[in-house]
């Protein structure tokens, strides 16, 4: 066993009872560790004398302890340790809570480095800043935490990592590649993205990893791809005009599902299998083009699936493509796991014998003994995130089917195009006529009672509300903000009324279950956190309330309006804040301006970038730790370029020099449980 394929548990100072806190973030052995970068940097390196501290302001102060640490009691049993610290400039007061251990790590007459926020009282206090001796001034890195472990405990931990690594520690970048592009070595890389001595080496580190990220990243996408180019049984090629089903439509199709239907259309007349995005606004129409192609596959003989995360969605599916397509003579199921044993039967012999033309489901589609008579088709809902290999194991029952991708989250197509390299990209960018627009307003939390009052007369009259709560990292004090204020609205404002609970602490069953008891009526406010299910209809709920608004990110805002407006009633989106700078007023005056969700996608590109843009992994790829999808588009493009090229010369990268690299593509890929190269 190499010294990074340690358990971590065996460093000094880990033990058992902490390497239990560190599997919480993920972290088992040495490597692990080495690969938990940080999130931002506290600097260190240029202090600010203490008569220059803004109150408010973050600072760095270079002090020297001149008192001793006095314990205080306060109410609660809290404990409070105070003591003062001075520079030439002047004397502060700094506080830690509940830290019994800060007296002996704190010296009288020694000079330190503190970092934290100037304020808080009279006499302009710190409380509870970081520091550390001189000697570690710099850039010190601050780690995504979880309860019971701090950042000293982490740097410290990770300190010792990396003094694990071996001295001749391998490089699965080749040096010819890191000549031509400019990168560093991964050993700098990986030692400096934790401890960085200046920026500018952060930056050099940083670019290093993001690029590696991005280079494996189009490895396993084009690889990927260039499979899909293998043939097909399942060549479409009649008819050529869709006019016969859009006639049997209750709608006029948008010319933007035409000219979709017409790119996939083409793609299912050739002999190799269509994998192609289908990305499109919330409300655009996307379960129409599938109903278009899934025609198309059954008038060839072909059956056609349509896979969907939750049970919710497949039967919500199930019930669109069925008014769409029993009309025109195509017999529809459904297949999902809360069926009964005797019913579930039933249904895969149909789909066996090929009685059934389109079929809607869940997972329970890619278990053993659902097997198809001719799948043609496969329709998955990349929004849910479900893995390559995830779809892969639907296409492995038919002869390599045809593959339609949907997506709610719309990306800039010159993006999309750049991401998505295993798919082909289809956008629908215009709504279908008599959508009605959901009116935006931002107000602050002065206009709570009145929007409450609005709530009601809207409940009164038959409707329903969303009153969505912030939820930044599942952290538990933001489940009890959404827990809470449920809870007020029983106890006070909406006292009467029936209140509904949605967060991610809930099961996935208990979830669903309270979803779909909102979405029959049984609850009149439905107060949640950002779990709210993506693509379920509630045509009756006609308000979404979205408190602290400016902690989302403008794509995530956009997705949580698209929850209203999907009846025949008039809808409304409230983004309440009290935020006062003027990049959050002013993204939430985008929300009020305008309903394109591409021309949204811009802008949160533009004034935000990634950070909130996919929300929760929506877009089905690897988790990257380091590299921005756009911050670093020209680094991808590179990365793109660079990983093409070896392709070329090493299709399986099967070479001994690229041996490094292959286990790296199948790491990134393994969080979605698809292998790339066996």
């Amino acid at each position: 066993m190499s010294g990074l394929d340690r358990e971590i548990k065996y460093l000094k100072g880990v033990g058992e009872k902490r390497s239990a806190l560190f599997k919480k973030l993920g972290i088992v052995t040495v490597d692990d560790l080495i690969h938990y970068f940080p999130r931002s940097y506290e600097d260190f390196s240029n202090p600010t004398p203490i008569a220059q501290a803004v109150q408010g302001q973050v600072c760095c102060i270079r002090a020297t302890v001149t008192s001793p640490v006095r314990e205080t009691m306060i109410r609660g049993g809290m404990k409070l340790y105070k003591l003062r610290v001075s520079d030439e400039s002047g004397t502060i007061g700094i506080t830690y809570f509940n830290n019994r251990y800060i007296g002996s790590m704190l010296t009288e007459g020694e000079q330190y480095l503190f970092y934290g926020k100037i304020g808080g009282n009279l006499f302009s206090d710190m409380v509870s800043p970081e520091f550390s001796k001189l000697q570690q001034a710099g850039l010190l890195p601050v780690y995504p935490l979880t309860e019971g472990l701090t950042n000293r405990t982490l740097r410290d931990t990770a300190a010792q990592a990396l003094r694990l690594f071996p001295d001749d520690l391998s490089d699965p970048l080749p040096a010819g590649l890191r000549l031509e592009y400019g990168l560093c070595h991964r050993r700098f890389a990986l030692e400096t993205i934790h401890f960085p001595p200046t920026p500018k080496e952060l930056e050099t580190a940083r670019r290093r990893l993001a690029f590696e990220e991005l280079f494996c990243l189009q490895l396993g996408l084009l690889t990927l791809r260039s499979r899909n180019k293998r043939e097909t049984a399942a060549v479409c090629a009649q008819p050529r005009d869709f006019e016969g089903f859009y006639a049997k439509l209750p709608f006029e199709p948008t010319g933007a599902q035409r000219r979709a239907v017409a790119e996939a259309a083409a793609d299912m007349a050739r002999p190799v299998p269509m994998n192609r995005l289908l990305q499109g606004d919330v409300g655009s129409g996307k379960t129409a083009v599938a109903a278009a192609l899934c025609w198309l596959a059954v008038k060839n003989g072909f059956q056609a699936a349509v896979m969907a995360p939750t049970e919710i969605l497949a039967q919500q599916h199930y019930g669109t493509l069925s008014a769409l397509l029993t009309q025109c003579g195509l017999k529809t199921g459904l297949l999902t796991g809360g069926m009964g044993a005797k019913e579930k039967r039933a249904v895969r012999e149909e789909i066996a014998q090929g009685r059934l033309d389109v079929v809607t489901g869940t997972h329970a589609l890619l278990q053993e003994g659902v097997d198809f008579k001719s799948l043609g088709l496969v329709v998955t809902d990349e929004q849910h995130r479900f893995g390559v290999a995830q779809r892969a194991l639907l296409t492995e029952k038919g002869a390599n089917p045809h593959v339609l991708v949907m997506s709610a989250t719309p990306i800039p197509r010159t993006l999309a195009l750049l991401i998505y390299g295993d798919l082909d990209v289809s956008q629908l960018d215009e709504l279908p006529a008599g959508r009605r627009k959901v009116e935006t307003y931002a107000v602050d939390s002065t206009k709570r009672d009145r929007i409450y009052r609005f709530i009601k007369k809207l409940i009164d009259g038959g409707l329903q509300c969303f009153i969505v709560c912030p939820m930044i990292d599942q952290d538990e004090s933001d489940l009890a903000a959404a827990e809470s204020y449920a809870r007020k609205l029983r106890e006070g404002q909406l006292a009467g009324y029936r209140i509904g609970l949605l967060h991610g602490r809930l099961r996935a069953a208990e979830k669903e279950k309270v979803m779909r008891e909102f979405a029959a009526g049984g609850c009149d406010v439905l107060v949640s956190t950002t779990v709210i299910e993506v693509g379920v209809d509630v045509p009756n709920a006609v308000v979404m309330v979205v408190e602290n608004a400016e902690r989302f990110g403008l794509s995530q805002l956009h997705q949580l309006r698209g929850r209203v407006g999907r009846g025949s009633e008039k809808s409304y989106c409230i983004l309440v804040s009290d935020a006062q700078n003027k990049e959050a007023l002013g993204r939430l005056r985008i929300m009020c301006d305008t309903a394109d969700g591409f021309k949204i996608a811009e802008k949160d590109l533009e004034l935000r970038g990634p950070g909130d843009f996919f929300g929760h992994r929506q877009h089905g790829l690897p988790e990257l730790r380091v590299a921005d999808l756009f911050s670093d588009m020209q680094l991808l493009r590179e990365a793109q370029q660079a990983a093409r090229a070896l392709l070329e010369k090493d299709p399986g990268l099967s070479g001994k020099e690229n041996l490094g690299l292959r286990l790296l593509v199948n790491r990134l890929f393994s969080e979605n449980e698809d292998v790339i190269f066996n």
